[in-house]
């Protein structure tokens, strides 16, 4: 009896070690090849492996162009850096107010508004940016008839519509985990430092804020990943400057490049770093 139940639990570890190593190699198989192909001298981004070289990452020949000398990919990057800073700025501002607003203030219906602002998390991007456009063109329209052509340019595809869309589902995000760091904050640790002479403003910078910061960090964190890396919302919203996940789309149309396993590499070792900094924060916020 005992014979049978030691193998037993020696059948049901060595099952659950092998679903392990097929869930690894399922979710980490396709990222080691790619990271592999970028290396790969060859220029079918594809094996058998032809040697070690760089020149995916930095090179300018006539039969090579290197990510970092690829002027479209570079400027798609700096057009992706900007919605994101600008989006995290603006989500931020927005989680931090609307968490306030639902954890501090009583009013009629804030059940219902608190779970209409979580809709966009529910809503396909698909149906997200067709719907913004879709709006923003009426209200483009309409400007261009009563104030002359052009009034309504802003709200065509470009910068402005981009950050619209993306902050109309990030703020909702960047709102549930503030809110969620604010309910746990001890009110009275804000009161007594009005006791002690504070304003409410001076109270809630100085003792608020400041237990809010871990959350706040990290929500800039995962705005940041989530705007970067949007691509349903943002292929509908986009002008003429494409951020990267739009511009890398259009190419694989065409193939795969050695490059676009270069830009692959660049982009999950920076989203890892970030996401073992938010990571890192979400624990110390935990301990708090």
């Amino acid at each position: 009896m005992f014979a049978r139940s030691g193998k037993s639990k020696t059948l049901s570890m060595l099952l659950g070690y092998g679903y392990i190593a097929l869930v690894l190699l399922y979710t980490l198989g396709p990222l080691v090849i790619v990271t592999i192909l970028a290396f790969n001298k060859n220029p079918t981004a594809s094996f058998p492996w032809q040697g070690f070289t760089l020149d995916w990452f930095k090179s300018h020949t006539p039969d090579r162009v290197g990510l970092f000398d690829d002027r479209r990919m570079m400027a798609a990057i700096a057009s992706s850096l900007e919605v994101a800073v600008v989006v995290t700025f603006i989500s931020i501002l927005l989680g931090i107010n609307n968490a306030f607003l639902f954890v501090r203030e009583k009013f009629v219906g804030k059940g219902i508004f608190y779970m209409l602002m979580l809709g966009p998390l529910v809503i396909p991007g698909v149906v997200l940016g067709t719907s913004i456009l879709a709006f923003s063109y009426s209200i483009a329209n309409a400007l261009d008839k009563a104030l002359g052509a052009g009034a309504g340019t802003f709200l065509r595809p470009g910068f402005f519509l981009v950050v619209l869309g993306q902050v109309s589902f990030i703020a909702t995000t960047t709102t549930l985990v503030i809110t969620a760091r604010l309910k746990k904050f001890d009110i009275s640790l804000e009161e007594a430092a009005m006791d002690l002479g504070a304003s409410k403003v001076s109270a809630v910078m100085n003792v608020t804020m400041k237990f809010l910061a871990p959350a706040v960090v990290g929500a800039a964190i995962i705005a940041f990943l989530f705007s970067f890396e949007n691509f349903n919302t943002t292929y509908f919203l986009s002008g003429p400057n494409p951020t990267v996940p739009i511009l890398l789309y259009s190419r694989l149309r065409f193939g795969i490049s050695p490059e676009i396993n270069a830009i692959s590499v660049v982009l999950m070792v920076s989203t890892g770093i970030l996401g073992i900094i938010g990571f890192g924060l979400t624990s110390e916020k935990d301990k708090a």
